[in-house]
């Protein structure tokens, strides 16, 4: 693939080596369509930031990729012919968006000490846990940096890990949301029942005390009377 294939130069960069291509969304959930964001720090103390190409899954491909503008930036989609087609949310997707690459006008860049935010519209999500993105940074000294290592389970963090972005089970927040609203209409229900309860409790009681005091009342009468 044209991402996995960039060889990896950083030698020349001088930044820190934490700040790493990341990818977040707050939509993202098994089946439906979000927005992710990939933000992108710049590591070098000199170089700019001009180029990010992003590769997406094509065992699970997306069916909807859209771009929005980004002053100074163009969007580039690459497509590959799926054969056999894949399934993604009901359709058969026969072609599907590959990489999309964002590069920077001539006087645009991602100054150092800096970063900036590229979003991607993208749906349906496949049924997984996890979506690897593989991503490419270019900065305008012709270094290129490959965010394409994935971190193998129990062991610590590559030096330059693979966005990876975690999908929600939609049925299961649907779930539990509903189970959670049961349970407050429950409650809700129980308190009301008590409230109701105290208050005849409350008015039988009031009515004994008045009828004590009454009989008290007439026994006394009685009294003076004889």
């Amino acid at each position: 693939m044209l991402i996995v294939g960039v060889v990896v130069i950083c030698a020349l960069l001088t930044g820190t080596a934490s700040a790493h291509v990341t990818v977040n969304s707050t939509e993202a959930t098994q089946g439906g369509y979000g927005v992710v964001t990939f933000r992108v720090p710049n590591e070098s103390d000199t170089a700019g930031t001009v180029q990010l190409r992003v590769q997406l899954p094509e065992d699970t491909p997306f069916a909807s990729v859209r771009t929005t503008p980004i002053p100074g930036w163009g969007p580039t989609l690459t497509s590959v012919t799926l054969d056999p087609p894949v399934d993604s949310g009901g359709q058969q997707v026969s072609e599907a968006v590959s990489v999309v690459t964002w590069t920077a006008d001539a006087s645009t860049r991602i100054e150092p000490g800096t970063y900036l935010e590229f979003p991607l519209s993208l749906g349906p999500f496949p049924d997984v846990d996890s979506i690897v993105f593989k991503a490419i940074q270019t900065y305008d000294d012709g270094t290129e940096v490959a965010w394409i290592e994935e971190a193998a389970e129990g062991n610590a963090e590559p030096e330059h890990p693979a966005p990876v972005l975690f999908l929600a089970d939609s049925p299961g927040l649907g779930a539990n949301t509903d189970s959670e609203s049961e349970s407050g209409t429950a409650a809700q229900d129980n308190g009301t029942g008590l409230a109701v309860a105290a208050l005849t409790v409350g008015v039988v009681a009031l009515g004994v005390a008045l009828l004590g005091l009454l009989f008290g009342l007439q026994a006394r009468r009685r009294t003076v009377e004889q």
